[in-house]
């Protein structure tokens, strides 16, 4: 059982590592981008804001699974 324990500590962190990887590649992509063509802004804010959320999302999800089993 302390295996258990062990592989959702793991599973959490790698989770959380790559949720901040991508958004971090997101945000530096879509702020060169911004830079580059400055009235486009509001477009590509809004696509960078979906793509984050949808980030978050998989990697709640991931947590809430490494979180499942570990009290299993």
């Amino acid at each position: 059982m302390d295996f258990a324990y062990l592989a959702a500590g793991f599973g959490a962190g790698l989770t959380v590592i790559g949720g901040a990887f991508g958004i971090g590649k997101l945000a530096s992509s879509a702020m060169d981008a911004i830079g580059r063509q400055p009235e486009a802004a509001n477009d590509i804010r809004t696509s960078m804001i979906i793509a984050a959320a949808l980030i978050e999302g998989i990697s709640l999800f991931a947590l809430v699974i490494c979180i499942l089993l570990a009290l299993k």
